[in-house]
């Protein structure tokens, strides 16, 4: 179980992570678009980014749910 304390800065974590790694995906697209090579942690942003946002997502979500079953 998430500490309440900590859900809320999961949150924010998790949104900002999906906001930054949709915006590489972006340049990714914009740069291939122009026949270019984007940097290697732009790339990686892309890649591994939204996967983890997910994750927290998933994890706050089921995290959540178990809290609502046990009151």
């Amino acid at each position: 179980m998430i500490p309440p304390g900590y859900r809320r800065a999961l949150t924010i974590v998790a949104a900002v992570v999906a906001v930054f790694s949709l915006a590489a995906v972006g340049v990714v697209m914009a740069v291939a678009f122009a026949n270019g090579v984007p940097p290697v942690w732009v790339t990686s942003t892309a890649l591994y980014g939204l996967p983890l946002a997910f994750i927290l997502m998933a994890a706050l979500i089921v995290d959540s749910m178990w809290t609502r079953r046990r009151q």
